[in-house]
This record gives C-alpha cells, sequence and structure tokens, in this order.
C-alpha cells in the first residue's frame, strides 16, 4: 500500500529539502548520454542538484512525482517505464521527475533514499514518499490516484500543456514578412547605406 498522506500536514517535514534551495554551486548535470531519452519533455523531465528548485516551484501548480534511480539498478529499470506510461496516461495532470542518486548526491542525501527505486511525491513544495521497489502497474495507478486527491484536498490542480509532447524538435514557425518600410531599411542596412535606413525607419515610425 501507499504511504500518501491523508492532509497537508502530513506532507511536511517528510524529507528535508531546505538544504537544496537556492542553491548556487551545485554540480552540473550528468551528460547527455548518460541521461534517459525520453526525459526531455513536458510531463517527464530529469532533474539535478542544480535544477531541483524549479521543480519545487513547479509542485505548487501541479503533483509531481520524483523517481529516484540509478543506472545500475534493474528494479528501477523495470519501474520507470511503468511509472512514465501511466504519467503520460494522466495528460499533463501529474508530471514525472527522474534523479539519477549517482550523478545528484544532494538529493540522495535530502530525500533519504537508502534503497531504489525510490518513489516520492511534492506537492506545494512539500514531499511526502509514496513508496519504494518495483510494484505491479495497478498499484501504481492506485497511488497516483491518491496522489491525485490528496492534491485537489490541498488546491493544488493545475496541469501541464502535454499536447506538444514528443515534439520538442518541432520546426519553427515561419517568419512573417516585414512591413515594406521596415524590409527597405533593413536591406539598406546590409548594404551599408545607413542614411537610406534611417530615412526609411523615420517613414515607418
Amino acid at each position: 500500500m501507499s504511504n500518501v498522506p491523508p492532509d497537508a500536514g502530513a506532507l511536511r517535514g517528510a524529507v528535508d529539502l531546505s538544504a537544496l534551495k537556492n542553491r548556487q554551486n551545485a554540480p552540473a548535470a550528468p551528460p547527455a548520454g548518460e541521461q534517459s531519452a525520453s526525459a526531455s519533455s513536458a510531463l517527464v523531465r530529469d532533474v539535478t542538484d542544480a535544477t531541483f528548485n524549479e521543480i519545487l516551484e513547479l509542485s505548487r501548480t501541479v503533483p509531481v512525482v520524483v523517481d529516484l534511480w540509478a543506472e545500475w539498478c534493474e528494479p528501477c529499470k523495470q519501474l520507470s517505464p511503468v511509472i512514465e506510461k501511466v504519467v503520460r496516461e494522466l495528460a499533463g495532470r501529474v508530471v514525472l521527475v527522474k534523479v539519477d542518486i549517482d550523478q545528484n548526491p544532494q538529493l540522495k542525501q535530502a530525500f533519504g533514499a537508502q534503497s531504489i527505486p525510490m518513489v516520492v511525491a511534492l506537492l506545494g513544495g512539500q514531499p511526502a514518499p509514496l513508496f519504494n521497489g518495483a510494484i505491479p502497474e495497478q498499484q501504481v495507478r492506485q497511488v497516483f490516484d491518491q496522489l491525485l486527491q490528496v492534491a485537489a484536498q490541498n488546491g493544488i490542480t493545475g496541469t501541464v500543456d502535454a499536447s506538444a509532447e514528443g515534439e520538442e524538435q518541432a520546426e519553427e514557425p515561419e517568419e512573417k514578412p516585414l512591413p515594406p518600410l521596415h524590409a527597405e531599411a533593413f536591406a539598406a542596412i546590409e548594404a551599408g547605406d545607413y542614411a537610406r535606413a534611417v530615412t526609411a525607419y523615420e517613414q515607418a515610425l
């Protein structure tokens, strides 16, 4: 069974994250090749000691699930895809962040990760343990349902836009053509005719 707390008061003090707030000299993020390929999206993200502050802020508007894992952890490799699947099905009502404890010792210490996989929730910047070890998909769903209920009770009902999921590499929108006078001024600058550019800009204004 999960350890989702019944009320907001029970969220406080579950994990001490105070040492991570406003930390400026945290270690850099791990090389891109060492991160999960699926983690650079709106719903599933890798976080580090250096970027965790952003997640604390995000948790004030949408429930955040923290998956603490490591490359050598076989149960982690079984559990992570299950959590990701459930998170994506919730379509922005929950955000999943993944923490490689080998790369981020401060987060490992802050969450007291004695064994992994370890899954923790963040609501309003306050952490609460969810479960340890790999559990079946159905149980993951039950835990997340409880988490959403607790979040709603505490007014945390925001969502993340999942419509662009998997489209991070989409082409940039086409630039709109410049107005005629602006285009003339731009062409004049490229030609080195600054007097003509000034005249065109003055006319545009």
